[in-house]
């Protein structure tokens, strides 16, 4: 009798995102090897453990040929060498591009150069991260900060477009390089505390209301470029040193209700020193040397004496809000064009202050 046989023949290459996982987290083939074999994964496919080391070396190789393809994502979607599914295309893209919140930490302030490469060992004991990882991460770091820096428009969309990476991973990446191009410090001991998270959230603020894509759409605006005509114009900023009694009664009318005692009298003691700090920092930040000190300013004039005062985090909304609302009611000259200055400028300040401020 004749049989009729249907024969499939794929050359899609199959990845497995678990040991994908162990590779892009730098394990070599034995450190993978023992992790699966302790999530019993041997024992599941009754396989002896030399034939899970011999097919984690294979995997290893074919993830090594394929890693040059993934310094150019875009073009990895189009060669034929490795075909593989969108949703695996995908899954490999992000893992690669991932980026542990510790290394993007250390790699902050610091300049990405082949030096500093080299000293990528100590990031690696401090953040208990392999070396390959790490040097996987500065390298991608690298990578997307020398292809989008001069790019006009969103950083965000560019890195998405020129990576295919999701908006959370490409918003991760548009914080670095924002904070690189613009040479934010990031690095002094005072600041050690912030953690990356901290400065994404501070960074994703000041990109969203100082840069001129604030008020201009289209590709010939950047974000990576502070609106110097704001930072100039925050001088006019000055003339609220003349308000300072009215403000401080403003303020102090909608806190005394919501302070307890013995707060609200040392922020009745210590107005002056906040208020002009706040002040002071804004119509200096036209100065690239002030601007870059920003946060350095706000921990050393803001959170410190606040954390030495024993404030409380609510405190600190509750004075930042009281601080911002009287002055939108408060009557001075030029009344339309200060108050869109200030309410512009205090909507990064109360996110920045807020988010540094850990008691």
């Amino acid at each position: 009798m004749n049989a009729e046989i249907d024969v499939f023949i794929s050359n899609y290459t199959l990845i497995d995102s678990e040991i994908f996982q162990q590779w892009v987290e730098g394990y070599s083939t034995s450190e993978a090897s023992l992790y699966l074999k302790q999530k019993c994964f041997g024992q599941f496919l009754s396989a002896h453990i030399d034939l899970i080391v011999s097919d984690i070396l294979d995997q290893f190789r074919t993830y090594s040929l394929i890693e040059r393809l993934l310094y150019a994502p875009v073009k990895l979607s189009e060669q034929s060498s490795f075909q593989l599914e969108p949703k695996t295309l995908r899954l490999i893209i992000e893992k690669y591009y991932s980026i542990d919140d510790s290394v993007a930490r250390e790699i902050l302030g610091k300049k990405l150069s082949s030096r500093y490469r080299k000293d990528l060992d100590e990031v690696s004991e401090k953040t208990f991260v392999k070396l390959k990882s790490c040097r996987r991460q500065f390298d991608n770091v690298k990578r997307i900060f020398k292809a989008v820096e001069e790019l006009p428009g969103n950083i965000t969309s560019n890195i998405k477009q020129q990576f295919m990476l999701s908006d959370t991973l490409a918003k991760k990446y548009a914080s670095i390089v924002f904070l690189a191009c613009i040479r934010f410090e990031t690095s002094k001991k005072k600041l050690n505390y912030l953690s990356f998270s901290d400065f994404f959230y501070c960074s994703q603020a000041v990109m969203e209301y100082w840069t001129y894509t604030y008020q201009h759409s289209g590709p010939e605006y950047y974000d990576t470029e502070m609106d110097k005509e704001f930072l100039l114009d925050l001088r006019e900023l000055r003339c609220l040193f003349e308000k300072e009694k009215e403000i401080k009664h403003l303020v102090c009318l909608r806190l005394k209700p919501i302070f307890l005692e013995k707060a609200y009298q040392e922020m009745d003691l210590n107005f002056r020193s906040y208020w002009r700090s706040i002040i002071t920092i804004a119509i200096n930040l036209h100065r690239n040397r002030e601007l870059r000190a920003l946060f350095a300013d706000l921990s050393e004039k803001l959170v410190d004496p606040w954390k030495q005062n024993n404030w409380c985090l609510n405190q600190v909304k509750q004075f930042l809000d009281a601080v911002s609302q009287s002055i939108l009611e408060l009557e001075i000259s030029r009344d339309q064009e200060t108050r869109c200055l200030w309410d512009r400028y205090m909507q990064v300040i109360i996110i920045c202050l807020e988010r540094m401020y850990h008691s």
